[in-house]
């Protein structure tokens, strides 16, 4: 039987007090969080680039805490550190000289980075690729991708659900998703961003979607919502009430297709992830 998993995109945030979290001051967010949701995006890990091609990867004490801070059933879905997936170091002007990440694709820094989360192994769920849009100045062409994420994903150790988010809508069409069922990677539904709507996309290549996925919740004016917030996420401020019922049909569309599901809900989508979620258990009520 398939499974749904909700929960948020990352998990510390003073304002969900009330919400989420006790009042207290010495609060495990983490385990108290993991006891109203079975699941959580791990982000922090993947801005792990810094300076001169300098990379910083999970501090192992800070892995074991959360390993204990929940229980066997808890699913962590992890975004994959981009020092791995950028094909070239962050500029800060448009016409700056691109410098070339020497650790992209590294199977090495891979093999590293997971095995410094091995405590986690048992509560593991999709590890994402998450790539930035890519220009033509990156990487030339959608076919050129695919070859290097050939040659990347024949190298993967086994045992592991991996999934890859791109930023590149034109790459979603059919031979994308032929690609990714051919070697055995995940598709992650990214709604918001300039992405085109995870709705359209899923209709046009459902069949592609097997064993399980990953759906982001973004809002498509982070700026916008963050100025209206006062960063204070404890307030709807953008309600979507239209999307979560789509979203509903197509959660349970995947589940009847025995596809485990990993639901992730970011602030920005709605104003407050914790209220978004309860929306989306109301009306998973209301629709039994």
């Amino acid at each position: 039987m398939a499974k749904l998993f909700v929960g948020t995109c990352n998990w510390k945030f003073e304002s969900w007090k009330g919400l989420v979290y006790s009042a207290g001051e010495d609060v495990n967010y983490l385990k108290e969080y993991s006891k109203l949701y079975n699941t959580v995006e791990i982000g922090q890990w993947f801005n792990s680039l810094h300076g001169n091609n300098k990379v910083i990867l999970p501090k192992p004490q800070l892995v074991r805490s959360y390993q204990t801070s929940v229980n066997n059933d808890f699913k962590f879905t992890v975004k994959i550190p981009n020092s791995i997936t950028l094909t070239h170091l962050y500029s800060k002007a448009d016409d700056e000289t691109l410098i070339p990440n020497s650790h992209f694709l590294s199977i090495n820094l891979l093999e590293e980075f997971l095995q410094l989360i091995k405590p986690l192994r048992l509560n593991l769920g999709p590890l994402i690729f998450q790539f930035e849009y890519l220009n033509k100045q990156k990487i030339k062409s959608q076919l050129e991708f695919q070859g290097l994420i050939r040659e990347f994903a024949d190298k993967l150790p086994a045992g592991f659900h991996f999934a890859i988010e791109t930023r590149n809508p034109a790459y979603l069409n059919e031979t994308y998703f032929q690609f990714l069922r051919d070697n055995k990677l995940n598709h992650v539904f990214i709604q918001g961003y300039f992405m085109p709507s995870i709705f359209e996309i899923y209709k046009r290549y459902k069949d592609y979607i097997r064993d399980y996925t990953v759906i982001r919740l973004h809002g498509s004016d982070r700026k916008g919502i963050e100025t209206r917030s006062g960063g204070e996420w404890n307030k709807i401020i953008d309600p979507k009430d239209d999307e979560l019922m789509l979203l509903l049909e197509m959660i349970n569309e995947l589940l009847e297709r025995k596809v485990d599901v990993y639901l992730n809900i970011n602030n920005h989508y709605e104003g407050s992830a914790p209220l978004t979620i309860a929306k989306i258990e109301r009306l998973m009520q209301t629709n039994k």
